[in-house]
């Protein structure tokens, strides 16, 4: 259909009460799951990659792959940078041709969060802007941190001055794989959409019940991201082709069964997001 901004889908699923999933991918192998699903699914989606990943890839591969890839599928998709880390990063993104960018300079102090992430939204013109405030706890990447819930009433003062499209608010997620179920603070989440106009996007939801996203959902979050369980599952189907075919010298058919289980995975939390059928 087209390769597009993250805007107006992120518009259309807060008015609708659904979120857009937001896919973080690693190879061309995953990048072909999340959009096959989404076609599968009918439904608009999100590719991320993170400054790791870029490191591994640089930003004008994953560009050059998703663009026609996007323009032949039948639903929009959008690449976005997730969690950049350097006014440079983002700049180099957009200039890529991403369609939707993330600053990252929550563990800066306010004041410097506030300069960084303005300073990428004046650069990236028409392209949406998300940024964080407080800090989603665990590892991304090569940063660590623990969890410092977003205050309401900074959270808006945040968002004004910014000009940001979208914002993650830390309501007790956390990157990586949990140790435990984590315990989301809802109240909180309430008090921040009424704080903000901005689409509300839920980070670390990797391990966080259904049930308990559905009601993220209800609760405002419109963008809902997955990084590490399509890594687990991607490496898991790897390694179970490998050892039922321990003979293989073709790269592509451990990879194929990769995808596969991509696929699948994402056609699953695509339903938990409620956004079938909405492209």
């Amino acid at each position: 259909m087209s390769f597009v901004t993250s805007s107006e889908m992120l518009i259309r699923a807060r008015g609708a009460g659904y979120a857009i999933g937001a896919f973080n991918i690693e190879n061309l192998e995953m990048m072909q799951a999340v959009i096959a699903a989404a076609e599968r699914m009918n439904s608009p989606v999100i590719l991320q990659t993170t400054p790791g990943t870029l490191a591994y890839i640089p930003p004008e591969a994953f560009a050059g792959a998703a663009k026609p890839l996007a323009e032949k599928a039948g639903v929009p998709v959008a690449l976005h940078l997730d969690h950049g880390n350097s006014f440079g990063l983002a700049v180099r993104c957009k200039n890529a041709g991403y369609t939707s960018l993330m600053i990252d300079g929550s563990l800066l102090p306010y004041e410097q969060n506030i300069a960084l992430t303005y300073s990428v939204v004046s650069a990236a013109g028409d392209i949406p802007v998300e940024a964080e405030l407080g800090t989603v706890g665990g590892k991304e990447d090569s940063h660590s941190a623990g969890v410092l819930y977003t205050d309401p009433a900074q959270a808006e003062d945040f968002v004004s001055r910014t000009g940001i499209f979208s914002f993650a608010p830390a309501i007790g997620t956390c990157h990586g794989v949990y140790k435990s179920e984590p315990e989301l603070q809802l109240d909180l989440l309430s008090k921040i959409g009424l704080s903000v106009s901005a689409p509300l996007v839920l980070h670390g939801t990797s391990g966080v019940p259904d049930d308990t996203v559905r009601e993220c959902i209800r609760h405002g979050i419109c963008k809902v991201n997955y990084a590490t369980d399509l890594r687990v599952t991607f490496t898991k189907a790897v390694k179970e082709y490998l050892a039922q075919n321990p003979d293989t010298i073709d790269p592509k058919k451990p990879l194929g069964a990769a995808r596969a289980a991509v696929e699948e995975r994402v056609r699953e939390l695509i339903a938990v997001c409620g956004s079938a059928g909405k492209a």
